[in-house]
């Protein structure tokens, strides 16, 4: 996170005169996404008509709040404890960076959480950190070459977060909260009045990923922003029942905090920036409630700004599906009347607020290696029987209501996430995998940190990563994912149910077979990043032997030449038969490039 320092003379700066800006010129932590100068007497009246614009972003509701109730003791009273906790313990790592082994103490210690999940909430909460690939890979070096737990652990010790936004990062895990008061009143089950602002493709009504819902994200932040806001209170601003008083102040290292859920711009300035930069540029102080002799804002006019000012993400799902761009991807299949349905915000979007969206690719196989997809968040949704090959460097990846399907991913840099499938088959490399309500499902993963399984898993297979592609250990690069740590076969069951580990299974080695992606590309990856497991490379070595054998017996058995003939013929004929019996026949058809007037669209 960027700092506050001068955030308000960098703004007025960029604004100061009447002379062109150029987007070259960047502020610190603003980010352009439009190449078109504009000048400052423009601004100014923008300005004056239609003031600063909010959002709530994305990111952290879409890779940060895990699809699961959080635990009973994430409540916003002990969120308020630790807020104050902390704030006596800033000599023993606690405030304004908080340790991983403090917060261990914390978690372990006083709410009673398992140090798994402790762990799991503050590696989570770690991943959204901006960080060079180079020094993901550096984590995952040292992690590798520890020989013991307690060697681990002394790793992690070293550890830390900023502290008051961990504690937003905590709170908004009540997204996925099921309340028994709201399902009675329709916020958790599907109703008439929410439906027309869910962000479905399909536009129909359904209990849709909050996660991913940018109504809900606003929703979420606007109805608890009192709450927000006296989370990040000194305990001193706060009454003793941890509430906030008329007088009460809130800090600018709290505001700054607040930038890990809002940021905003000023109107048409085609520039991003953090909340804090915003709510400390000079001209706004009267409505932002920033006072330069205490260095702090008023809290009931903070609070006041930021409602008003508050709006859409310009970045969201329901903005892409409304105004992004449309790919045709996908053909029409003869016979049926879905119609696939892509869309991304790419083309407008920064860096880390692409979205790509797909729903309803049906019996056809869809390869990609594309600019648009890199460094996006991706959503797959209701696509059935077809296989889908997304071969880019990927930010995160959601696939949602998807049957009888094959996904072959690029490395996801953060989470993928599977939500109510059945009988699909996942190859990716990822920094994260969880799952939830799925059936029948098979992961075929590379991860360095251990698979979740939430609620509702049914029969749940989890094999080693047996793929490649030739950009693959590049693109691995770019994201800052390594071969070790590997935790594939490591899987922890998050979720409140009776899970047991039969809900899940190692695929036996006798079963394993390795993935061809069956297409050219250029690069220097020829096997498979980091190998596999010896029992499964034996597996492999004695099925080769079986077939040499064979081999063997065919060329010593001397077939006259018409015998040759029929024996082709018949083997020709059992393999014919066990590609319609496993379905690889259909993959094999789609591969086959559709007719010229419905070929697939580049970009």
């Amino acid at each position: 996170m960027c700092s506050s320092e001068n955030g308000d003379g960098r703004i007025s700066r960029w604004l100061r005169g009447r002379k062109e800006v150029k987007n070259e010129k960047y502020l610190a932590c603003g980010t352009s996404y439009a190449k078109k100068p504009y000048y400052t007497d423009v601004l100014r009246d923008n300005m004056d008509q239609s003031g600063v614009l909010l959002w709530v972003k994305a990111e952290p509701f879409i890779v940060g709040a895990l699809q699961v109730p959080p635990p009973s003791k994430f409540s916003l009273h002990y969120l308020r404890k630790i807020s104050t906790y902390v704030r006596t313990r800033a000599t023993e790592g606690a405030y304004p960076r908080l340790y991983w082994s403090t917060w261990r103490h914390i978690a372990c210690g006083k709410l009673q959480l398992a140090k798994d999940l402790a762990w799991l909430y503050f590696e989570i909460f770690d991943s959204l950190a901006v960080k060079t690939p180079e020094e993901r890979l550096e984590w995952s070096e040292i992690l590798s070459n520890c020989m013991s737990e307690d060697e681990v652990e002394k790793q992690r010790n070293q550890l830390s977060v900023n502290t008051l936004q961990f504690l937003l990062f905590l709170y908004i895990q009540q997204l996925n909260k099921v309340s028994l008061r709201t399902s009675l009143i329709g916020e958790e089950w599907p109703s008439p009045r929410n439906r027309s602002q869910s962000p479905d493709l399909t536009e129909k009504s359904s209990c849709h990923n909050k996660n991913w819902n940018d109504y809900s994200h606003q929703a979420f932040v606007c109805d608890h922003l009192s709450d927000l806001l006296e989370l990040l209170l000194d305990p001193e601003q706060l009454t003793a029942s941890f509430h906030s008083t008329h007088s009460s102040l809130v800090s600018r290292e709290a505001v700054v905090a607040l930038s890990f859920l809002i940021e905003g711009t000023v109107s048409r300035a085609r520039k991003i920036y953090p909340l804090h930069e915003l709510a400390l540029w000079q001209p706004l102080h009267a409505e932002s409630g920033f006072s330069r002799i205490s260095k702090t804002f008023s809290f009931y006019k903070l609070e006041a700004w930021l409602r008003a000012c508050l709006t859409g993400n310009p970045f969201g799902t329901s903005a892409c599906l409304k105004s992004g761009k449309k790919l045709a991807w996908a053909h029409q299949v003869e016979g049926t009347t879905k119609r696939a349905k892509i869309a991304c915000n790419t083309h407008m979007a920064p860096k880390m607020h692409r979205m790509v969206v797909m729903s309803q690719v049906y019996k056809q196989t869809l390869a990609k290696s594309s600019d648009t997809l890199v460094g996006a968040h991706v959503k797959i949704h209701r696509c059935n029987e077809s296989f889908i090959y997304l071969l880019s460097p990927l930010r995160s990846v959601t696939i949602e209501k998807c049957r009888n399907s094959t996904f072959v991913l690029g490395p996801v840099q953060t989470a993928l996430h599977l939500h109510s499938c059945d009988n699909v088959k996942v190859i990716a490399v990822c920094h994260r995998l969880s799952i939830s309500s799925t059936a029948g499902c098979i992961f075929h993963i590379l991860t360095p940190t251990r698979p979740l399984i939430l609620s509702g898993n049914q029969a749940v297979t989890f094999a080693p990563f047996h793929t490649h592609y030739p950009m693959l250990e590049d693109h691995m690069a770019r994201t800052g994912l390594a071969t070790v740590p590997n935790y594939w076969d490591n899987p922890m069951i998050v979720c409140r149910e009776n899970c047991n580990t039969s809900v899940f299974q190692l695929l036996p080695p006798c079963e394993f077979y390795v993935f061809i992606i069956p297409f050219e590309m250029e690069g220097d990856t020829t096997e498979i990043p980091g190998g596999l497991p010896s029992a499964y490379q034996k597996a492999l070595g004695q099925r080769e032997q079986k077939i040499q054998i064979w081999q063997k017996t065919v060329k010593e058995a001397r077939l006259t030449k018409d015998q040759r003939k029929q024996f082709q013929v018949l083997v020709e004929n059992k393999f014919y038969e066990w590609l319609i019996n496993t379905g690889h026949r259909q993959q094999l058809d789609s591969l086959v490039p559709p007719a010229a007037g419905s070929k697939q669209a580049a970009g």
